[in-house]
């Protein structure tokens, strides 16, 4: 079986999840919903767009709920100056290269804010493909975007690891049979594991981490020999 890395973007490749906090709650907050950190984490963090607009400005017709959460998504692309990679990720990104690892990125994010951070991360060019749920039919936590990503690769979803920061992007990876490693503080970990995630680590430094990433990496040279 071909084997490969998918990544989620927002919170898991760079901390941002501040940055999408403050622009949800000042930008929702004119339309009368007030946004505390409790209510981001548990109901917004990860979700899509579409679904977001729906579920907190149902008064306003769905083109109407979009362009709000558009404008959402501008002032979060005001908030970013500069960004740090995740601690671990550029030693298991050159892993990845030395043991021939596919990678993707598998976000709800749309493609301006995608393409913004992978470029403040000096990261551009490294994925291939960048799924967007915001381009597909349904993004997370619909399976779609890791369907996708692996059909686009070629892999084989037992023999990929899926890295997410946020319950419906843990869904999302684990209900396409992807085994899936929970990244980061914003959801608690005990959230995590109860949404499938085998396993929750702080960063990509993790030793356990990267048991299942080199365990990964055999099933590939296994599959190639």
């Amino acid at each position: 079986m071909r084997a490969a890395l998918l990544f989620d973007l927002d919170g898991t490749l760079t901390e941002t999840d501040h940055l999408h906090f403050e622009a949800m709650r000042e930008t929702l907050g004119e339309h009368g919903v007030a946004v505390d950190w409790p209510l981001y984490e548990s109901q917004m963090l990860g979700g899509a767009n579409a679904d977001l607009a729906a579920q907190f400005l149902p008064h306003l017709a769905p083109a109407e709920g979009l362009a709000v959460m558009h404008d959402k998504e501008a002032r979060f692309r005001a908030r970013v100056s500069s960004l740090t990679r995740a601690a671990g990720l550029t030693e298991l990104l050159a892993f990845a290269a030395d043991a021939r690892l596919p990678c993707a990125v598998v976000s709800n994010a749309p493609r301006a804010n995608a393409m913004l951070m992978l470029e403040a991360l000096g990261l551009a060019s490294r994925f291939d493909p960048i799924v967007l749920g915001d381009e597909l039919p349904r993004g997370k936590p619909d399976p779609l975007p890791y369907l996708t990503a692996l059909a686009t690769l070629g892999a084989d979803a037992r023999g990929a690891l899926a890295f997410e920061d946020s319950r419906s992007g843990i869904r999302a990876a684990v209900a396409a049979g992807v085994t899936t490693i929970g990244v980061g503080a914003s959801t608690p970990a005990a959230d995590m594991l109860a949404c499938g995630a085998a396993l929750v680590a702080r960063d990509f430094t993790d030793p356990d981490l990267w048991r299942l990433v080199r365990k990964t990496a055999v099933t590939m040279e296994d599959t190639a020999s």
